[in-house]
């Protein structure tokens, strides 16, 4: 996915209200920009920590600007938590998610489960894949970590997923990584143990847990390798 704007970098000041983040950009000017995840970031919100902005004055927007990456170290960190679906619904016609290949129709946020959308549901003759896509920013000690926060949500999809594959269907879920300084995903159970251990379960009931590394900068996002998921 290319950025159809060159982005703007700054620095951060804050990030604040789960969804806003002032940043100074590079004129002096102090800005205040959209901020498209949920979760808490951990490790990539440190004041003085270079980010990238997207800058769309559309008049149905309330805030012109959108943060998209971070610098953590020597890393690029994508953030922006809608992006991963767009990546996962280019990778399948592209060939890139070989474990994806041979569904002529992809459908986005279809309803299922009990009061849910599905990210990406696939068909093709032979049957239907429901894809639940999640965003990954969280790395420790080289390896990266879902989720970055307790998420009940997340929780919730699992369970879903579960009665679709009980259901005969196939269940996918796709961990998009997008940073490109770890080769393994593993749950974070410091974090959510719950989580960690209904996702060993589902697993071991049918869903398909697959992860896909991004490669990052300010003209694109896209991803180029699949990456181990530890369980």
């Amino acid at each position: 996915m290319k950025f159809s704007k060159p982005l703007i970098s700054g620095k951060l000041i804050q990030r604040y209200k789960r969804f806003l983040a002032d940043v100074r950009l590079a004129s002096g000017e102090v800005v205040t920009a959209h901020t498209a995840n949920s979760g808490s970031m951990m490790g990539l919100t440190a004041p003085g920590n270079e980010v990238f902005l997207s800058y769309d004055d559309k008049p149905s927007r309330k805030l012109a600007y959108s943060w998209e990456i971070v610098r953590a170290g020597a890393t690029l960190v994508g953030v922006n938590t809608s992006l991963p679906n767009k990546l996962v619904e280019e990778g399948i016609p592209l060939g890139v998610i070989k474990e994806l290949r041979g569904y002529g129709e992809i459908r986005r946020e279809v309803p299922y489960g009990k009061n849910s959308r599905i990210d990406l549901l696939l068909s093709n003759g032979k049957g239907k894949c429901f894809v639940e896509v999640k965003n990954v920013t969280l790395v420790e000690e080289g390896k990266a970590l879902f989720p970055d926060a307790v998420s009940e949500r997340g929780q919730k999809h699992l369970l879903e997923l579960a009665d679709m594959a009980k259901q005969g269907h196939r269940a996918v879920l796709f961990y998009v990584l997008q940073r490109n300084d770890s080769k393994v995903i593993a749950p974070a159970d410091h974090i959510d143990a719950e989580y960690g251990k209904i996702l060993r379960k589902v697993a071991k009931n049918g869903v398909e847990v697959l992860a896909y590394q991004a490669q990052v900068t300010p003209e694109e996002i896209a991803l180029v390798e699949r990456v181990e998921v530890e369980l």
